[in-house]
């Protein structure tokens, strides 16, 4: 096929102990999946029905690069969070069949322009602009599910400049990973290559530049990157 201007690079990511790359299609998130998180910004969960949010897929960061202090922001907050990769697709899914679609889990940030969230919401406006700007998404390499077990127990951390920010266990998640992917799969077709932020505990909280961040999945994935 010819098209009339370059097409755009295709959004991957490192597979961990391989040479080959993963491709992103879309990114998906959850928000208030932490209980704890929820309250410490002043909103409730619904159990019962989850909110969700989308990030473009060239928002996400690979390979531990720097990540530029976005533009239109005086407030970077970090929100630390498991990634799902998918490695196949479908719609209106139980969570059994949603289970068998995960390819591989990393490691990310969640990285929010709470000055303009807190302006949206206050607006009641759509909080695009607060999620879905450039290089938003900085995620690990992922490591490919059959490679991998994940416990109520694991632990999940953030650490900014040597000092532990944010920190729980996936088993304080609202809704587990097969629950998000099967309510995911009601709004939207899934496919292969899709990623999903599973949701971020306490502790989000400001970056300046100069800050350097290491994520971590405990025993699956790291991240390390700086802000510039």
């Amino acid at each position: 096929m010819t098209y009339a201007i370059a097409a755009p690079a295709q959004p991957s990511l490192p597979i961990s102990g391989s040479d080959l790359r993963f491709p992103i299609r879309r990114v998906f998130c959850i928000g208030r999946n932490y209980a704890e998180h929820a309250r410490e910004m002043g909103a409730s969960v619904d159990k019962a029905a989850p909110m969700f949010f989308c990030k473009p897929a060239d928002a996400v960061v690979s390979d531990g690069a720097d990540v530029p202090y976005p533009q239109a922001t005086t407030d970077l907050h970090h929100e630390v969070e498991m990634v799902v990769a998918l490695g196949a697709g479908g719609h209106d899914l139980t969570s059994e069949q949603a289970a068998a679609l995960v390819w591989g889990y990393g490691v990310g940030l969640d990285l929010t322009r709470r000055d303009l969230q807190a302006q949206a919401k206050a607006k009641g406006h759509p909080w695009d602009v607060a999620k879905g700007f450039d290089h938003s998404a900085p995620v690990s390499a992922l490591r490919p599910a059959a490679e991998v077990t994940l416990t109520a127990d694991s632990v999940l951390r953030l650490s900014v400049n040597g000092e532990l920010r944010q920190q729980t266990t996936l088993g304080e998640m609202v809704h587990g990973v097969p629950q998000i992917i099967a309510a995911l799969s009601t709004l939207f077709e899934l496919k292969a290559g899709d990623l999903i932020f599973t949701g971020t505990p306490a502790g989000v909280a400001a970056l300046q530049r100069g800050d350097r961040f290491h994520a971590e999945l405990v025993g699956v994935a790291e991240l390390d990157g700086r802000v510039v």
